[in-house]
């Protein structure tokens, strides 16, 4: 099996979860993404995710080990999967879709969550160049939570580049309001 986006060829256990996979009846097939969904919706309940793999494992016969390796296999590459069961996928995803944005941009932001942020207008009033005298400019100093600490950041930035960074700033801000 080849990958679309990068024609790589998967690995031969991959292909083996798919071929497993799709071996699993529609009602089996249907509780393990629910599993796998429930899941990526509460990412902090690995505990809950692994009890639950070993739990559909008894019940249906099946070793935890292997059905652990199904379950990477199938968050790596969805194509693999038939065409009824891809399109159940799909349908997850879809609805899960916003939760799991919503999960991941939450988390990308807590990375360097901005904490403060402090700044000042100039003028340039002398320089050894005619033409940059006047120019306007920015300093900026934002403070950044990086994990427990936190982290000083300046910039200086010409009206220009100020101008685009305020529409850069409303943009991200529209796209956080679409999640919330």
């Amino acid at each position: 099996m080849q990958l679309n986006f990068t024609k790589d060829v998967l690995p031969d256990s991959v292909c083996t979860d798919f071929q497993n996979l799709n071996k699993l009846n529609e009602q089996q097939f249907l509780r393990l993404i629910e599993i796998l969904f429930q899941f990526l919706l509460e990412p902090k309940e690995t505990e809950r995710f692994m009890q639950q793999l070993g739990e559909f494992a008894g019940q249906h016969g099946m070793s935890a080990g292997p059905l652990k390796n199904l379950m990477k296999s199938v968050l790596l590459v969805p194509q693999g999967l038939n065409e009824d069961k891809a399109a159940h996928f799909s349908q997850q995803w879809g609805e899960h879709s916003a939760a799991l944005c919503r999960l991941a941009v939450g988390q990308t932001l807590m990375v360097n969550q901005l904490v403060d942020m402090e700044w000042k207008f100039g003028v340039t009033v002398g320089t050894s160049e005619v033409q940059k005298v006047g120019n306007i400019f920015l300093q900026l100093k934002l403070v950044v939570r990086k994990g427990n600490s936190t982290e000083n950041v300046y910039m200086e930035l010409t009206l220009p580049q100020f101008y685009n960074f305020l529409h850069e700033m409303e943009r991200a801000k529209a796209s956080m309001e679409c999640f919330s």
